[in-house]
């Protein structure tokens, strides 16, 4: 049995009672969900605008729902999140450390690494009640670092990130992401891209534990400058965006401790709510895909019907060619 369906079994999503509870409550309350109670606040705060506006009781809902999915993603792993107290129509901050009002039942991480003037607590959302504490916090997003405890100077992932610059088009990121298929599959490497919610397309590569961040980095940059120079007129290798020209970057600098991408599933700072979600490589050809096609209201009914074609290649012990 894989590690993701053990951990999915082990996350139930809440039963059709407990999201009646929780629809019931009035604009606070305490909610029992999972064997804790958590409390919840602003529950009909709008969050993201839309027709009709997004809520955060609809948030919190959603991430408990999408549970058994998400898991997998976030379990032994310290979390960045992406915080919109105010709503996402309005400036949102990074937060890591954990406050003291946490509840006691949440899994922590302290890193020995950290400066004084670092992050020094992270959370580990591993349970339905720890997605529901942090999305009443109002984290939209949530970014699982790239390493998993006890090791966090291990990657587990290797990550491609096409990151569109202001005149790249969804075709164009498209035409990159199929490069990428090509070469892996030329290379004999598994791999699943997803959708970021937002513009671009994230291609997420499980690795056998030994590497390093320098490895894979290294790794990830020779492959992508192979399929930047396929098509020069798409890529630009500048780091700053001003200096792109608004073409897209192949960004895998990414491959580094506590650097992060989105999470299968997690929620984006966007009108409607739209939500991170892996495809299949030949989703990529389908002329339906957007890359905010799938939002909170509509991602569960396709985890329902197709399920995530990435689960199957978490914890897959693979090894990068030589290159």
């Amino acid at each position: 049995m894989s590690r993701s369906t053990t951990l999915r079994r082990l996350a139930a999503a809440p039963g059709d009672d407990e999201l009646a509870a929780l629809d019931d409550l009035g604009r606070e309350g305490r909610w029992a969900v999972d064997h804790h109670v958590v409390r919840v606040t602003n529950l009909d705060k709008v969050l993201f605008p839309g027709d009709p506006p997004v809520t955060k009781r609809e948030l919190i809902g959603y991430y408990a729902r999408i549970a058994p999915f998400l898991l997998p993603y976030l379990a032994d792993r310290p979390v960045n999140a992406h915080r919109y107290p105010d709503g996402v129509h309005r400036p949102g901050f990074w937060h890591k450390e954990v406050p003291d009002h946490a509840p006691d039942w949440l899994t922590r991480w302290h890193n020995p690494d950290a400066d004084p003037d670092e992050t020094q607590c992270y959370a580990v959302l591993d349970s339905v009640p720890a997605l529901v504490w942090m999305a009443n916090f109002a984290g939209v997003e949530l970014h699982p670092w790239t390493s998993a405890l006890p090791d966090t100077h291990q990657p587990t992932w290797a990550l491609v990130d096409i990151d569109p610059g202001a005149k790249t088009t969804f075709d164009e990121v498209l035409v990159l992401a199929r490069l990428f298929r090509t070469a892996l599959a030329h290379l004999g490497v598994g791999g699943m891209p997803k959708v970021t919610g937002q513009r671009g397309i994230q291609i997420w590569i499980p690795i056998r534990p030994g590497y390093t961040f320098d490895q894979t980095r290294r790794w990830v940059e020779i492959v992508s400058r192979t399929v930047g120079r396929t098509v020069p007129d798409l890529v630009s290798w500048e780091w700053y965006r001003d200096r792109r020209g608004g073409l897209a970057r192949l960004d895998y600098t990414q491959n580094a401790i506590n650097k992060t991408l989105v999470a299968p599933f997690s929620v984006r700072p966007k009108p409607n709510a739209p939500v991170s979600v892996p495809i299949t490589w030949d989703e990529l050809d389908d002329p339906d895909l957007r890359p905010d096609r799938w939002t909170i209201r509509t991602v569960l009914d396709r985890v329902c019907a197709v399920g995530d074609p990435l689960a199957e290649l978490i914890g897959c012990p693979q090894d990068l060619p030589e290159l």
